[in-house]
């Protein structure tokens, strides 16, 4: 993928497949074409194994208390959620297929070196693994694009992350620092969006929005506030039942999404004074000096004989006092503009 393009061009939508496959491999590869057909440029998984993420134990350490996976050691919402290993390559392939980008998280060395492998060109940092600077140095040293989920991210921790991939080598144009709420859902009044300016401004790379919110209200927001990338959730429907499902993005919702951010992107635009476009046109509608009665040249000007009117056709408003008391350099019917000689007066 030429992803710099991209993120300089366009609004980069990115669908997160995640668990959305409960298990099958033939909704994966659905899912895949569903994202294609709501437009988003690119498809995203995970690759971990729950070895790779945790140790199988039950203890009161691994259990999840509360929350969307409570109830849930880590082990078992790890192996109920990943996408198993041999299933990648297929889902990539099919991801090439139908014309959209393939992206995965890894979360381990081993995950990394993988998906090398299967041939991708950019690579996703989750926010729990902001902090894992070893990972992240073992993936910058690819040179490939990096994607980094800065979920609960302090600015040190940020700071941490950006240092150890410029110290492998790579620019900051190949990084993409994703502001990211890590509450599923997450709460508009927990979000913060307007972080993102600050992070632009600050860190002087790519930013986009990690969205586990409902709606599409949090990506047009982030767009409009200089937000080049948005990840959402995606799943078929919501009814297919499994880690994810609660907090995903049905298609013709991310369809929506991907037309509004579009949009607000475009409406952003980028700092311009002035007219622009079919605006032109209705710089005619302003006011300026016009002649409300005939006058012959010489006369003096007064209040009674010009006025500031519309249309915009006359001499500037701006003149219009230094003009009253002059002698007019030439004659004038009523309701003919004031001519721009007349400033010289």
């Amino acid at each position: 993928m030429n992803l710099y393009n991209k993120l300089t061009t366009t609004v980069y939508t990115i669908a997160e497949m995640s668990a959305n496959h409960a298990g099958s491999l033939d909704n994966a590869l659905e899912i895949v074409r569903a994202a294609k057909r709501a437009g988003a440029d690119c498809l995203k998984i995970q690759t971990y194994t729950a070895d790779s993420m945790t140790i199988n134990c039950d203890n009161k350490y691994f259990r999840i208390e509360g929350g969307l996976w409570g109830g849930y050691n880590l082990y078992d919402l790890y192996t109920e959620a990943s996408t198993p290993y041999e299933r990648q390559a297929v889902i990539k392939e099919e991801c090439d297929r139908v014309g959209i980008d393939f992206l995965s998280t890894p979360f381990d060395e081993a995950g990394a070196d993988f998906l090398e492998e299967l041939g991708v060109d950019a690579y996703k940092i989750a926010s729990f693994e902001l902090v894992h600077l070893p990972l992240i140095r073992h993936i910058a040293k690819k040179g490939s694009t990096m994607f980094i989920s800065c979920g609960m991210g302090s600015l040190d921790e940020i700071n941490d992350a950006i240092y150890a991939m410029l110290d492998e080598g790579l620019q900051k144009e190949q990084i993409v620092l994703m502001k990211c709420t890590s509450e599923y859902p997450a709460e508009s009044s927990d979000m913060n969006l307007a972080t993102i300016q600050d992070m632009i401004t600050r860190f002087g790379t790519h930013v986009g929005l990690s969205d586990h919110s409902i709606g599409v209200l949090a990506p047009v927001a982030a767009v409009a506030l200089g937000a080049t990338v948005v990840e959402k959730h995606f799943c078929l429907s919501r009814e297919l039942k499994n880690p994810d499902s609660e907090f995903s993005t049905e298609p013709e919702e991310f369809k929506k999404m991907v037309y509004a951010v579009k949009e607000a992107a475009a409406a952003r635009g980028k700092a311009f004074y002035g007219a622009v476009g079919r605006e032109k046109d209705n710089l005619v509608f302003r006011r300026s000096i016009f002649a409300v009665r005939d006058i012959s040249q010489g006369e003096i000007l007064t209040n009674e004989n010009i006025r500031v009117i519309r249309p915009g056709y006359g001499l500037a408003p701006k003149y219009f006092n230094a003009l009253l008391g002059k002698s007019s350099s030439q004659s004038y019917k009523r309701g003919e503009p004031i001519s721009n000689e007349e400033s010289r007066i």
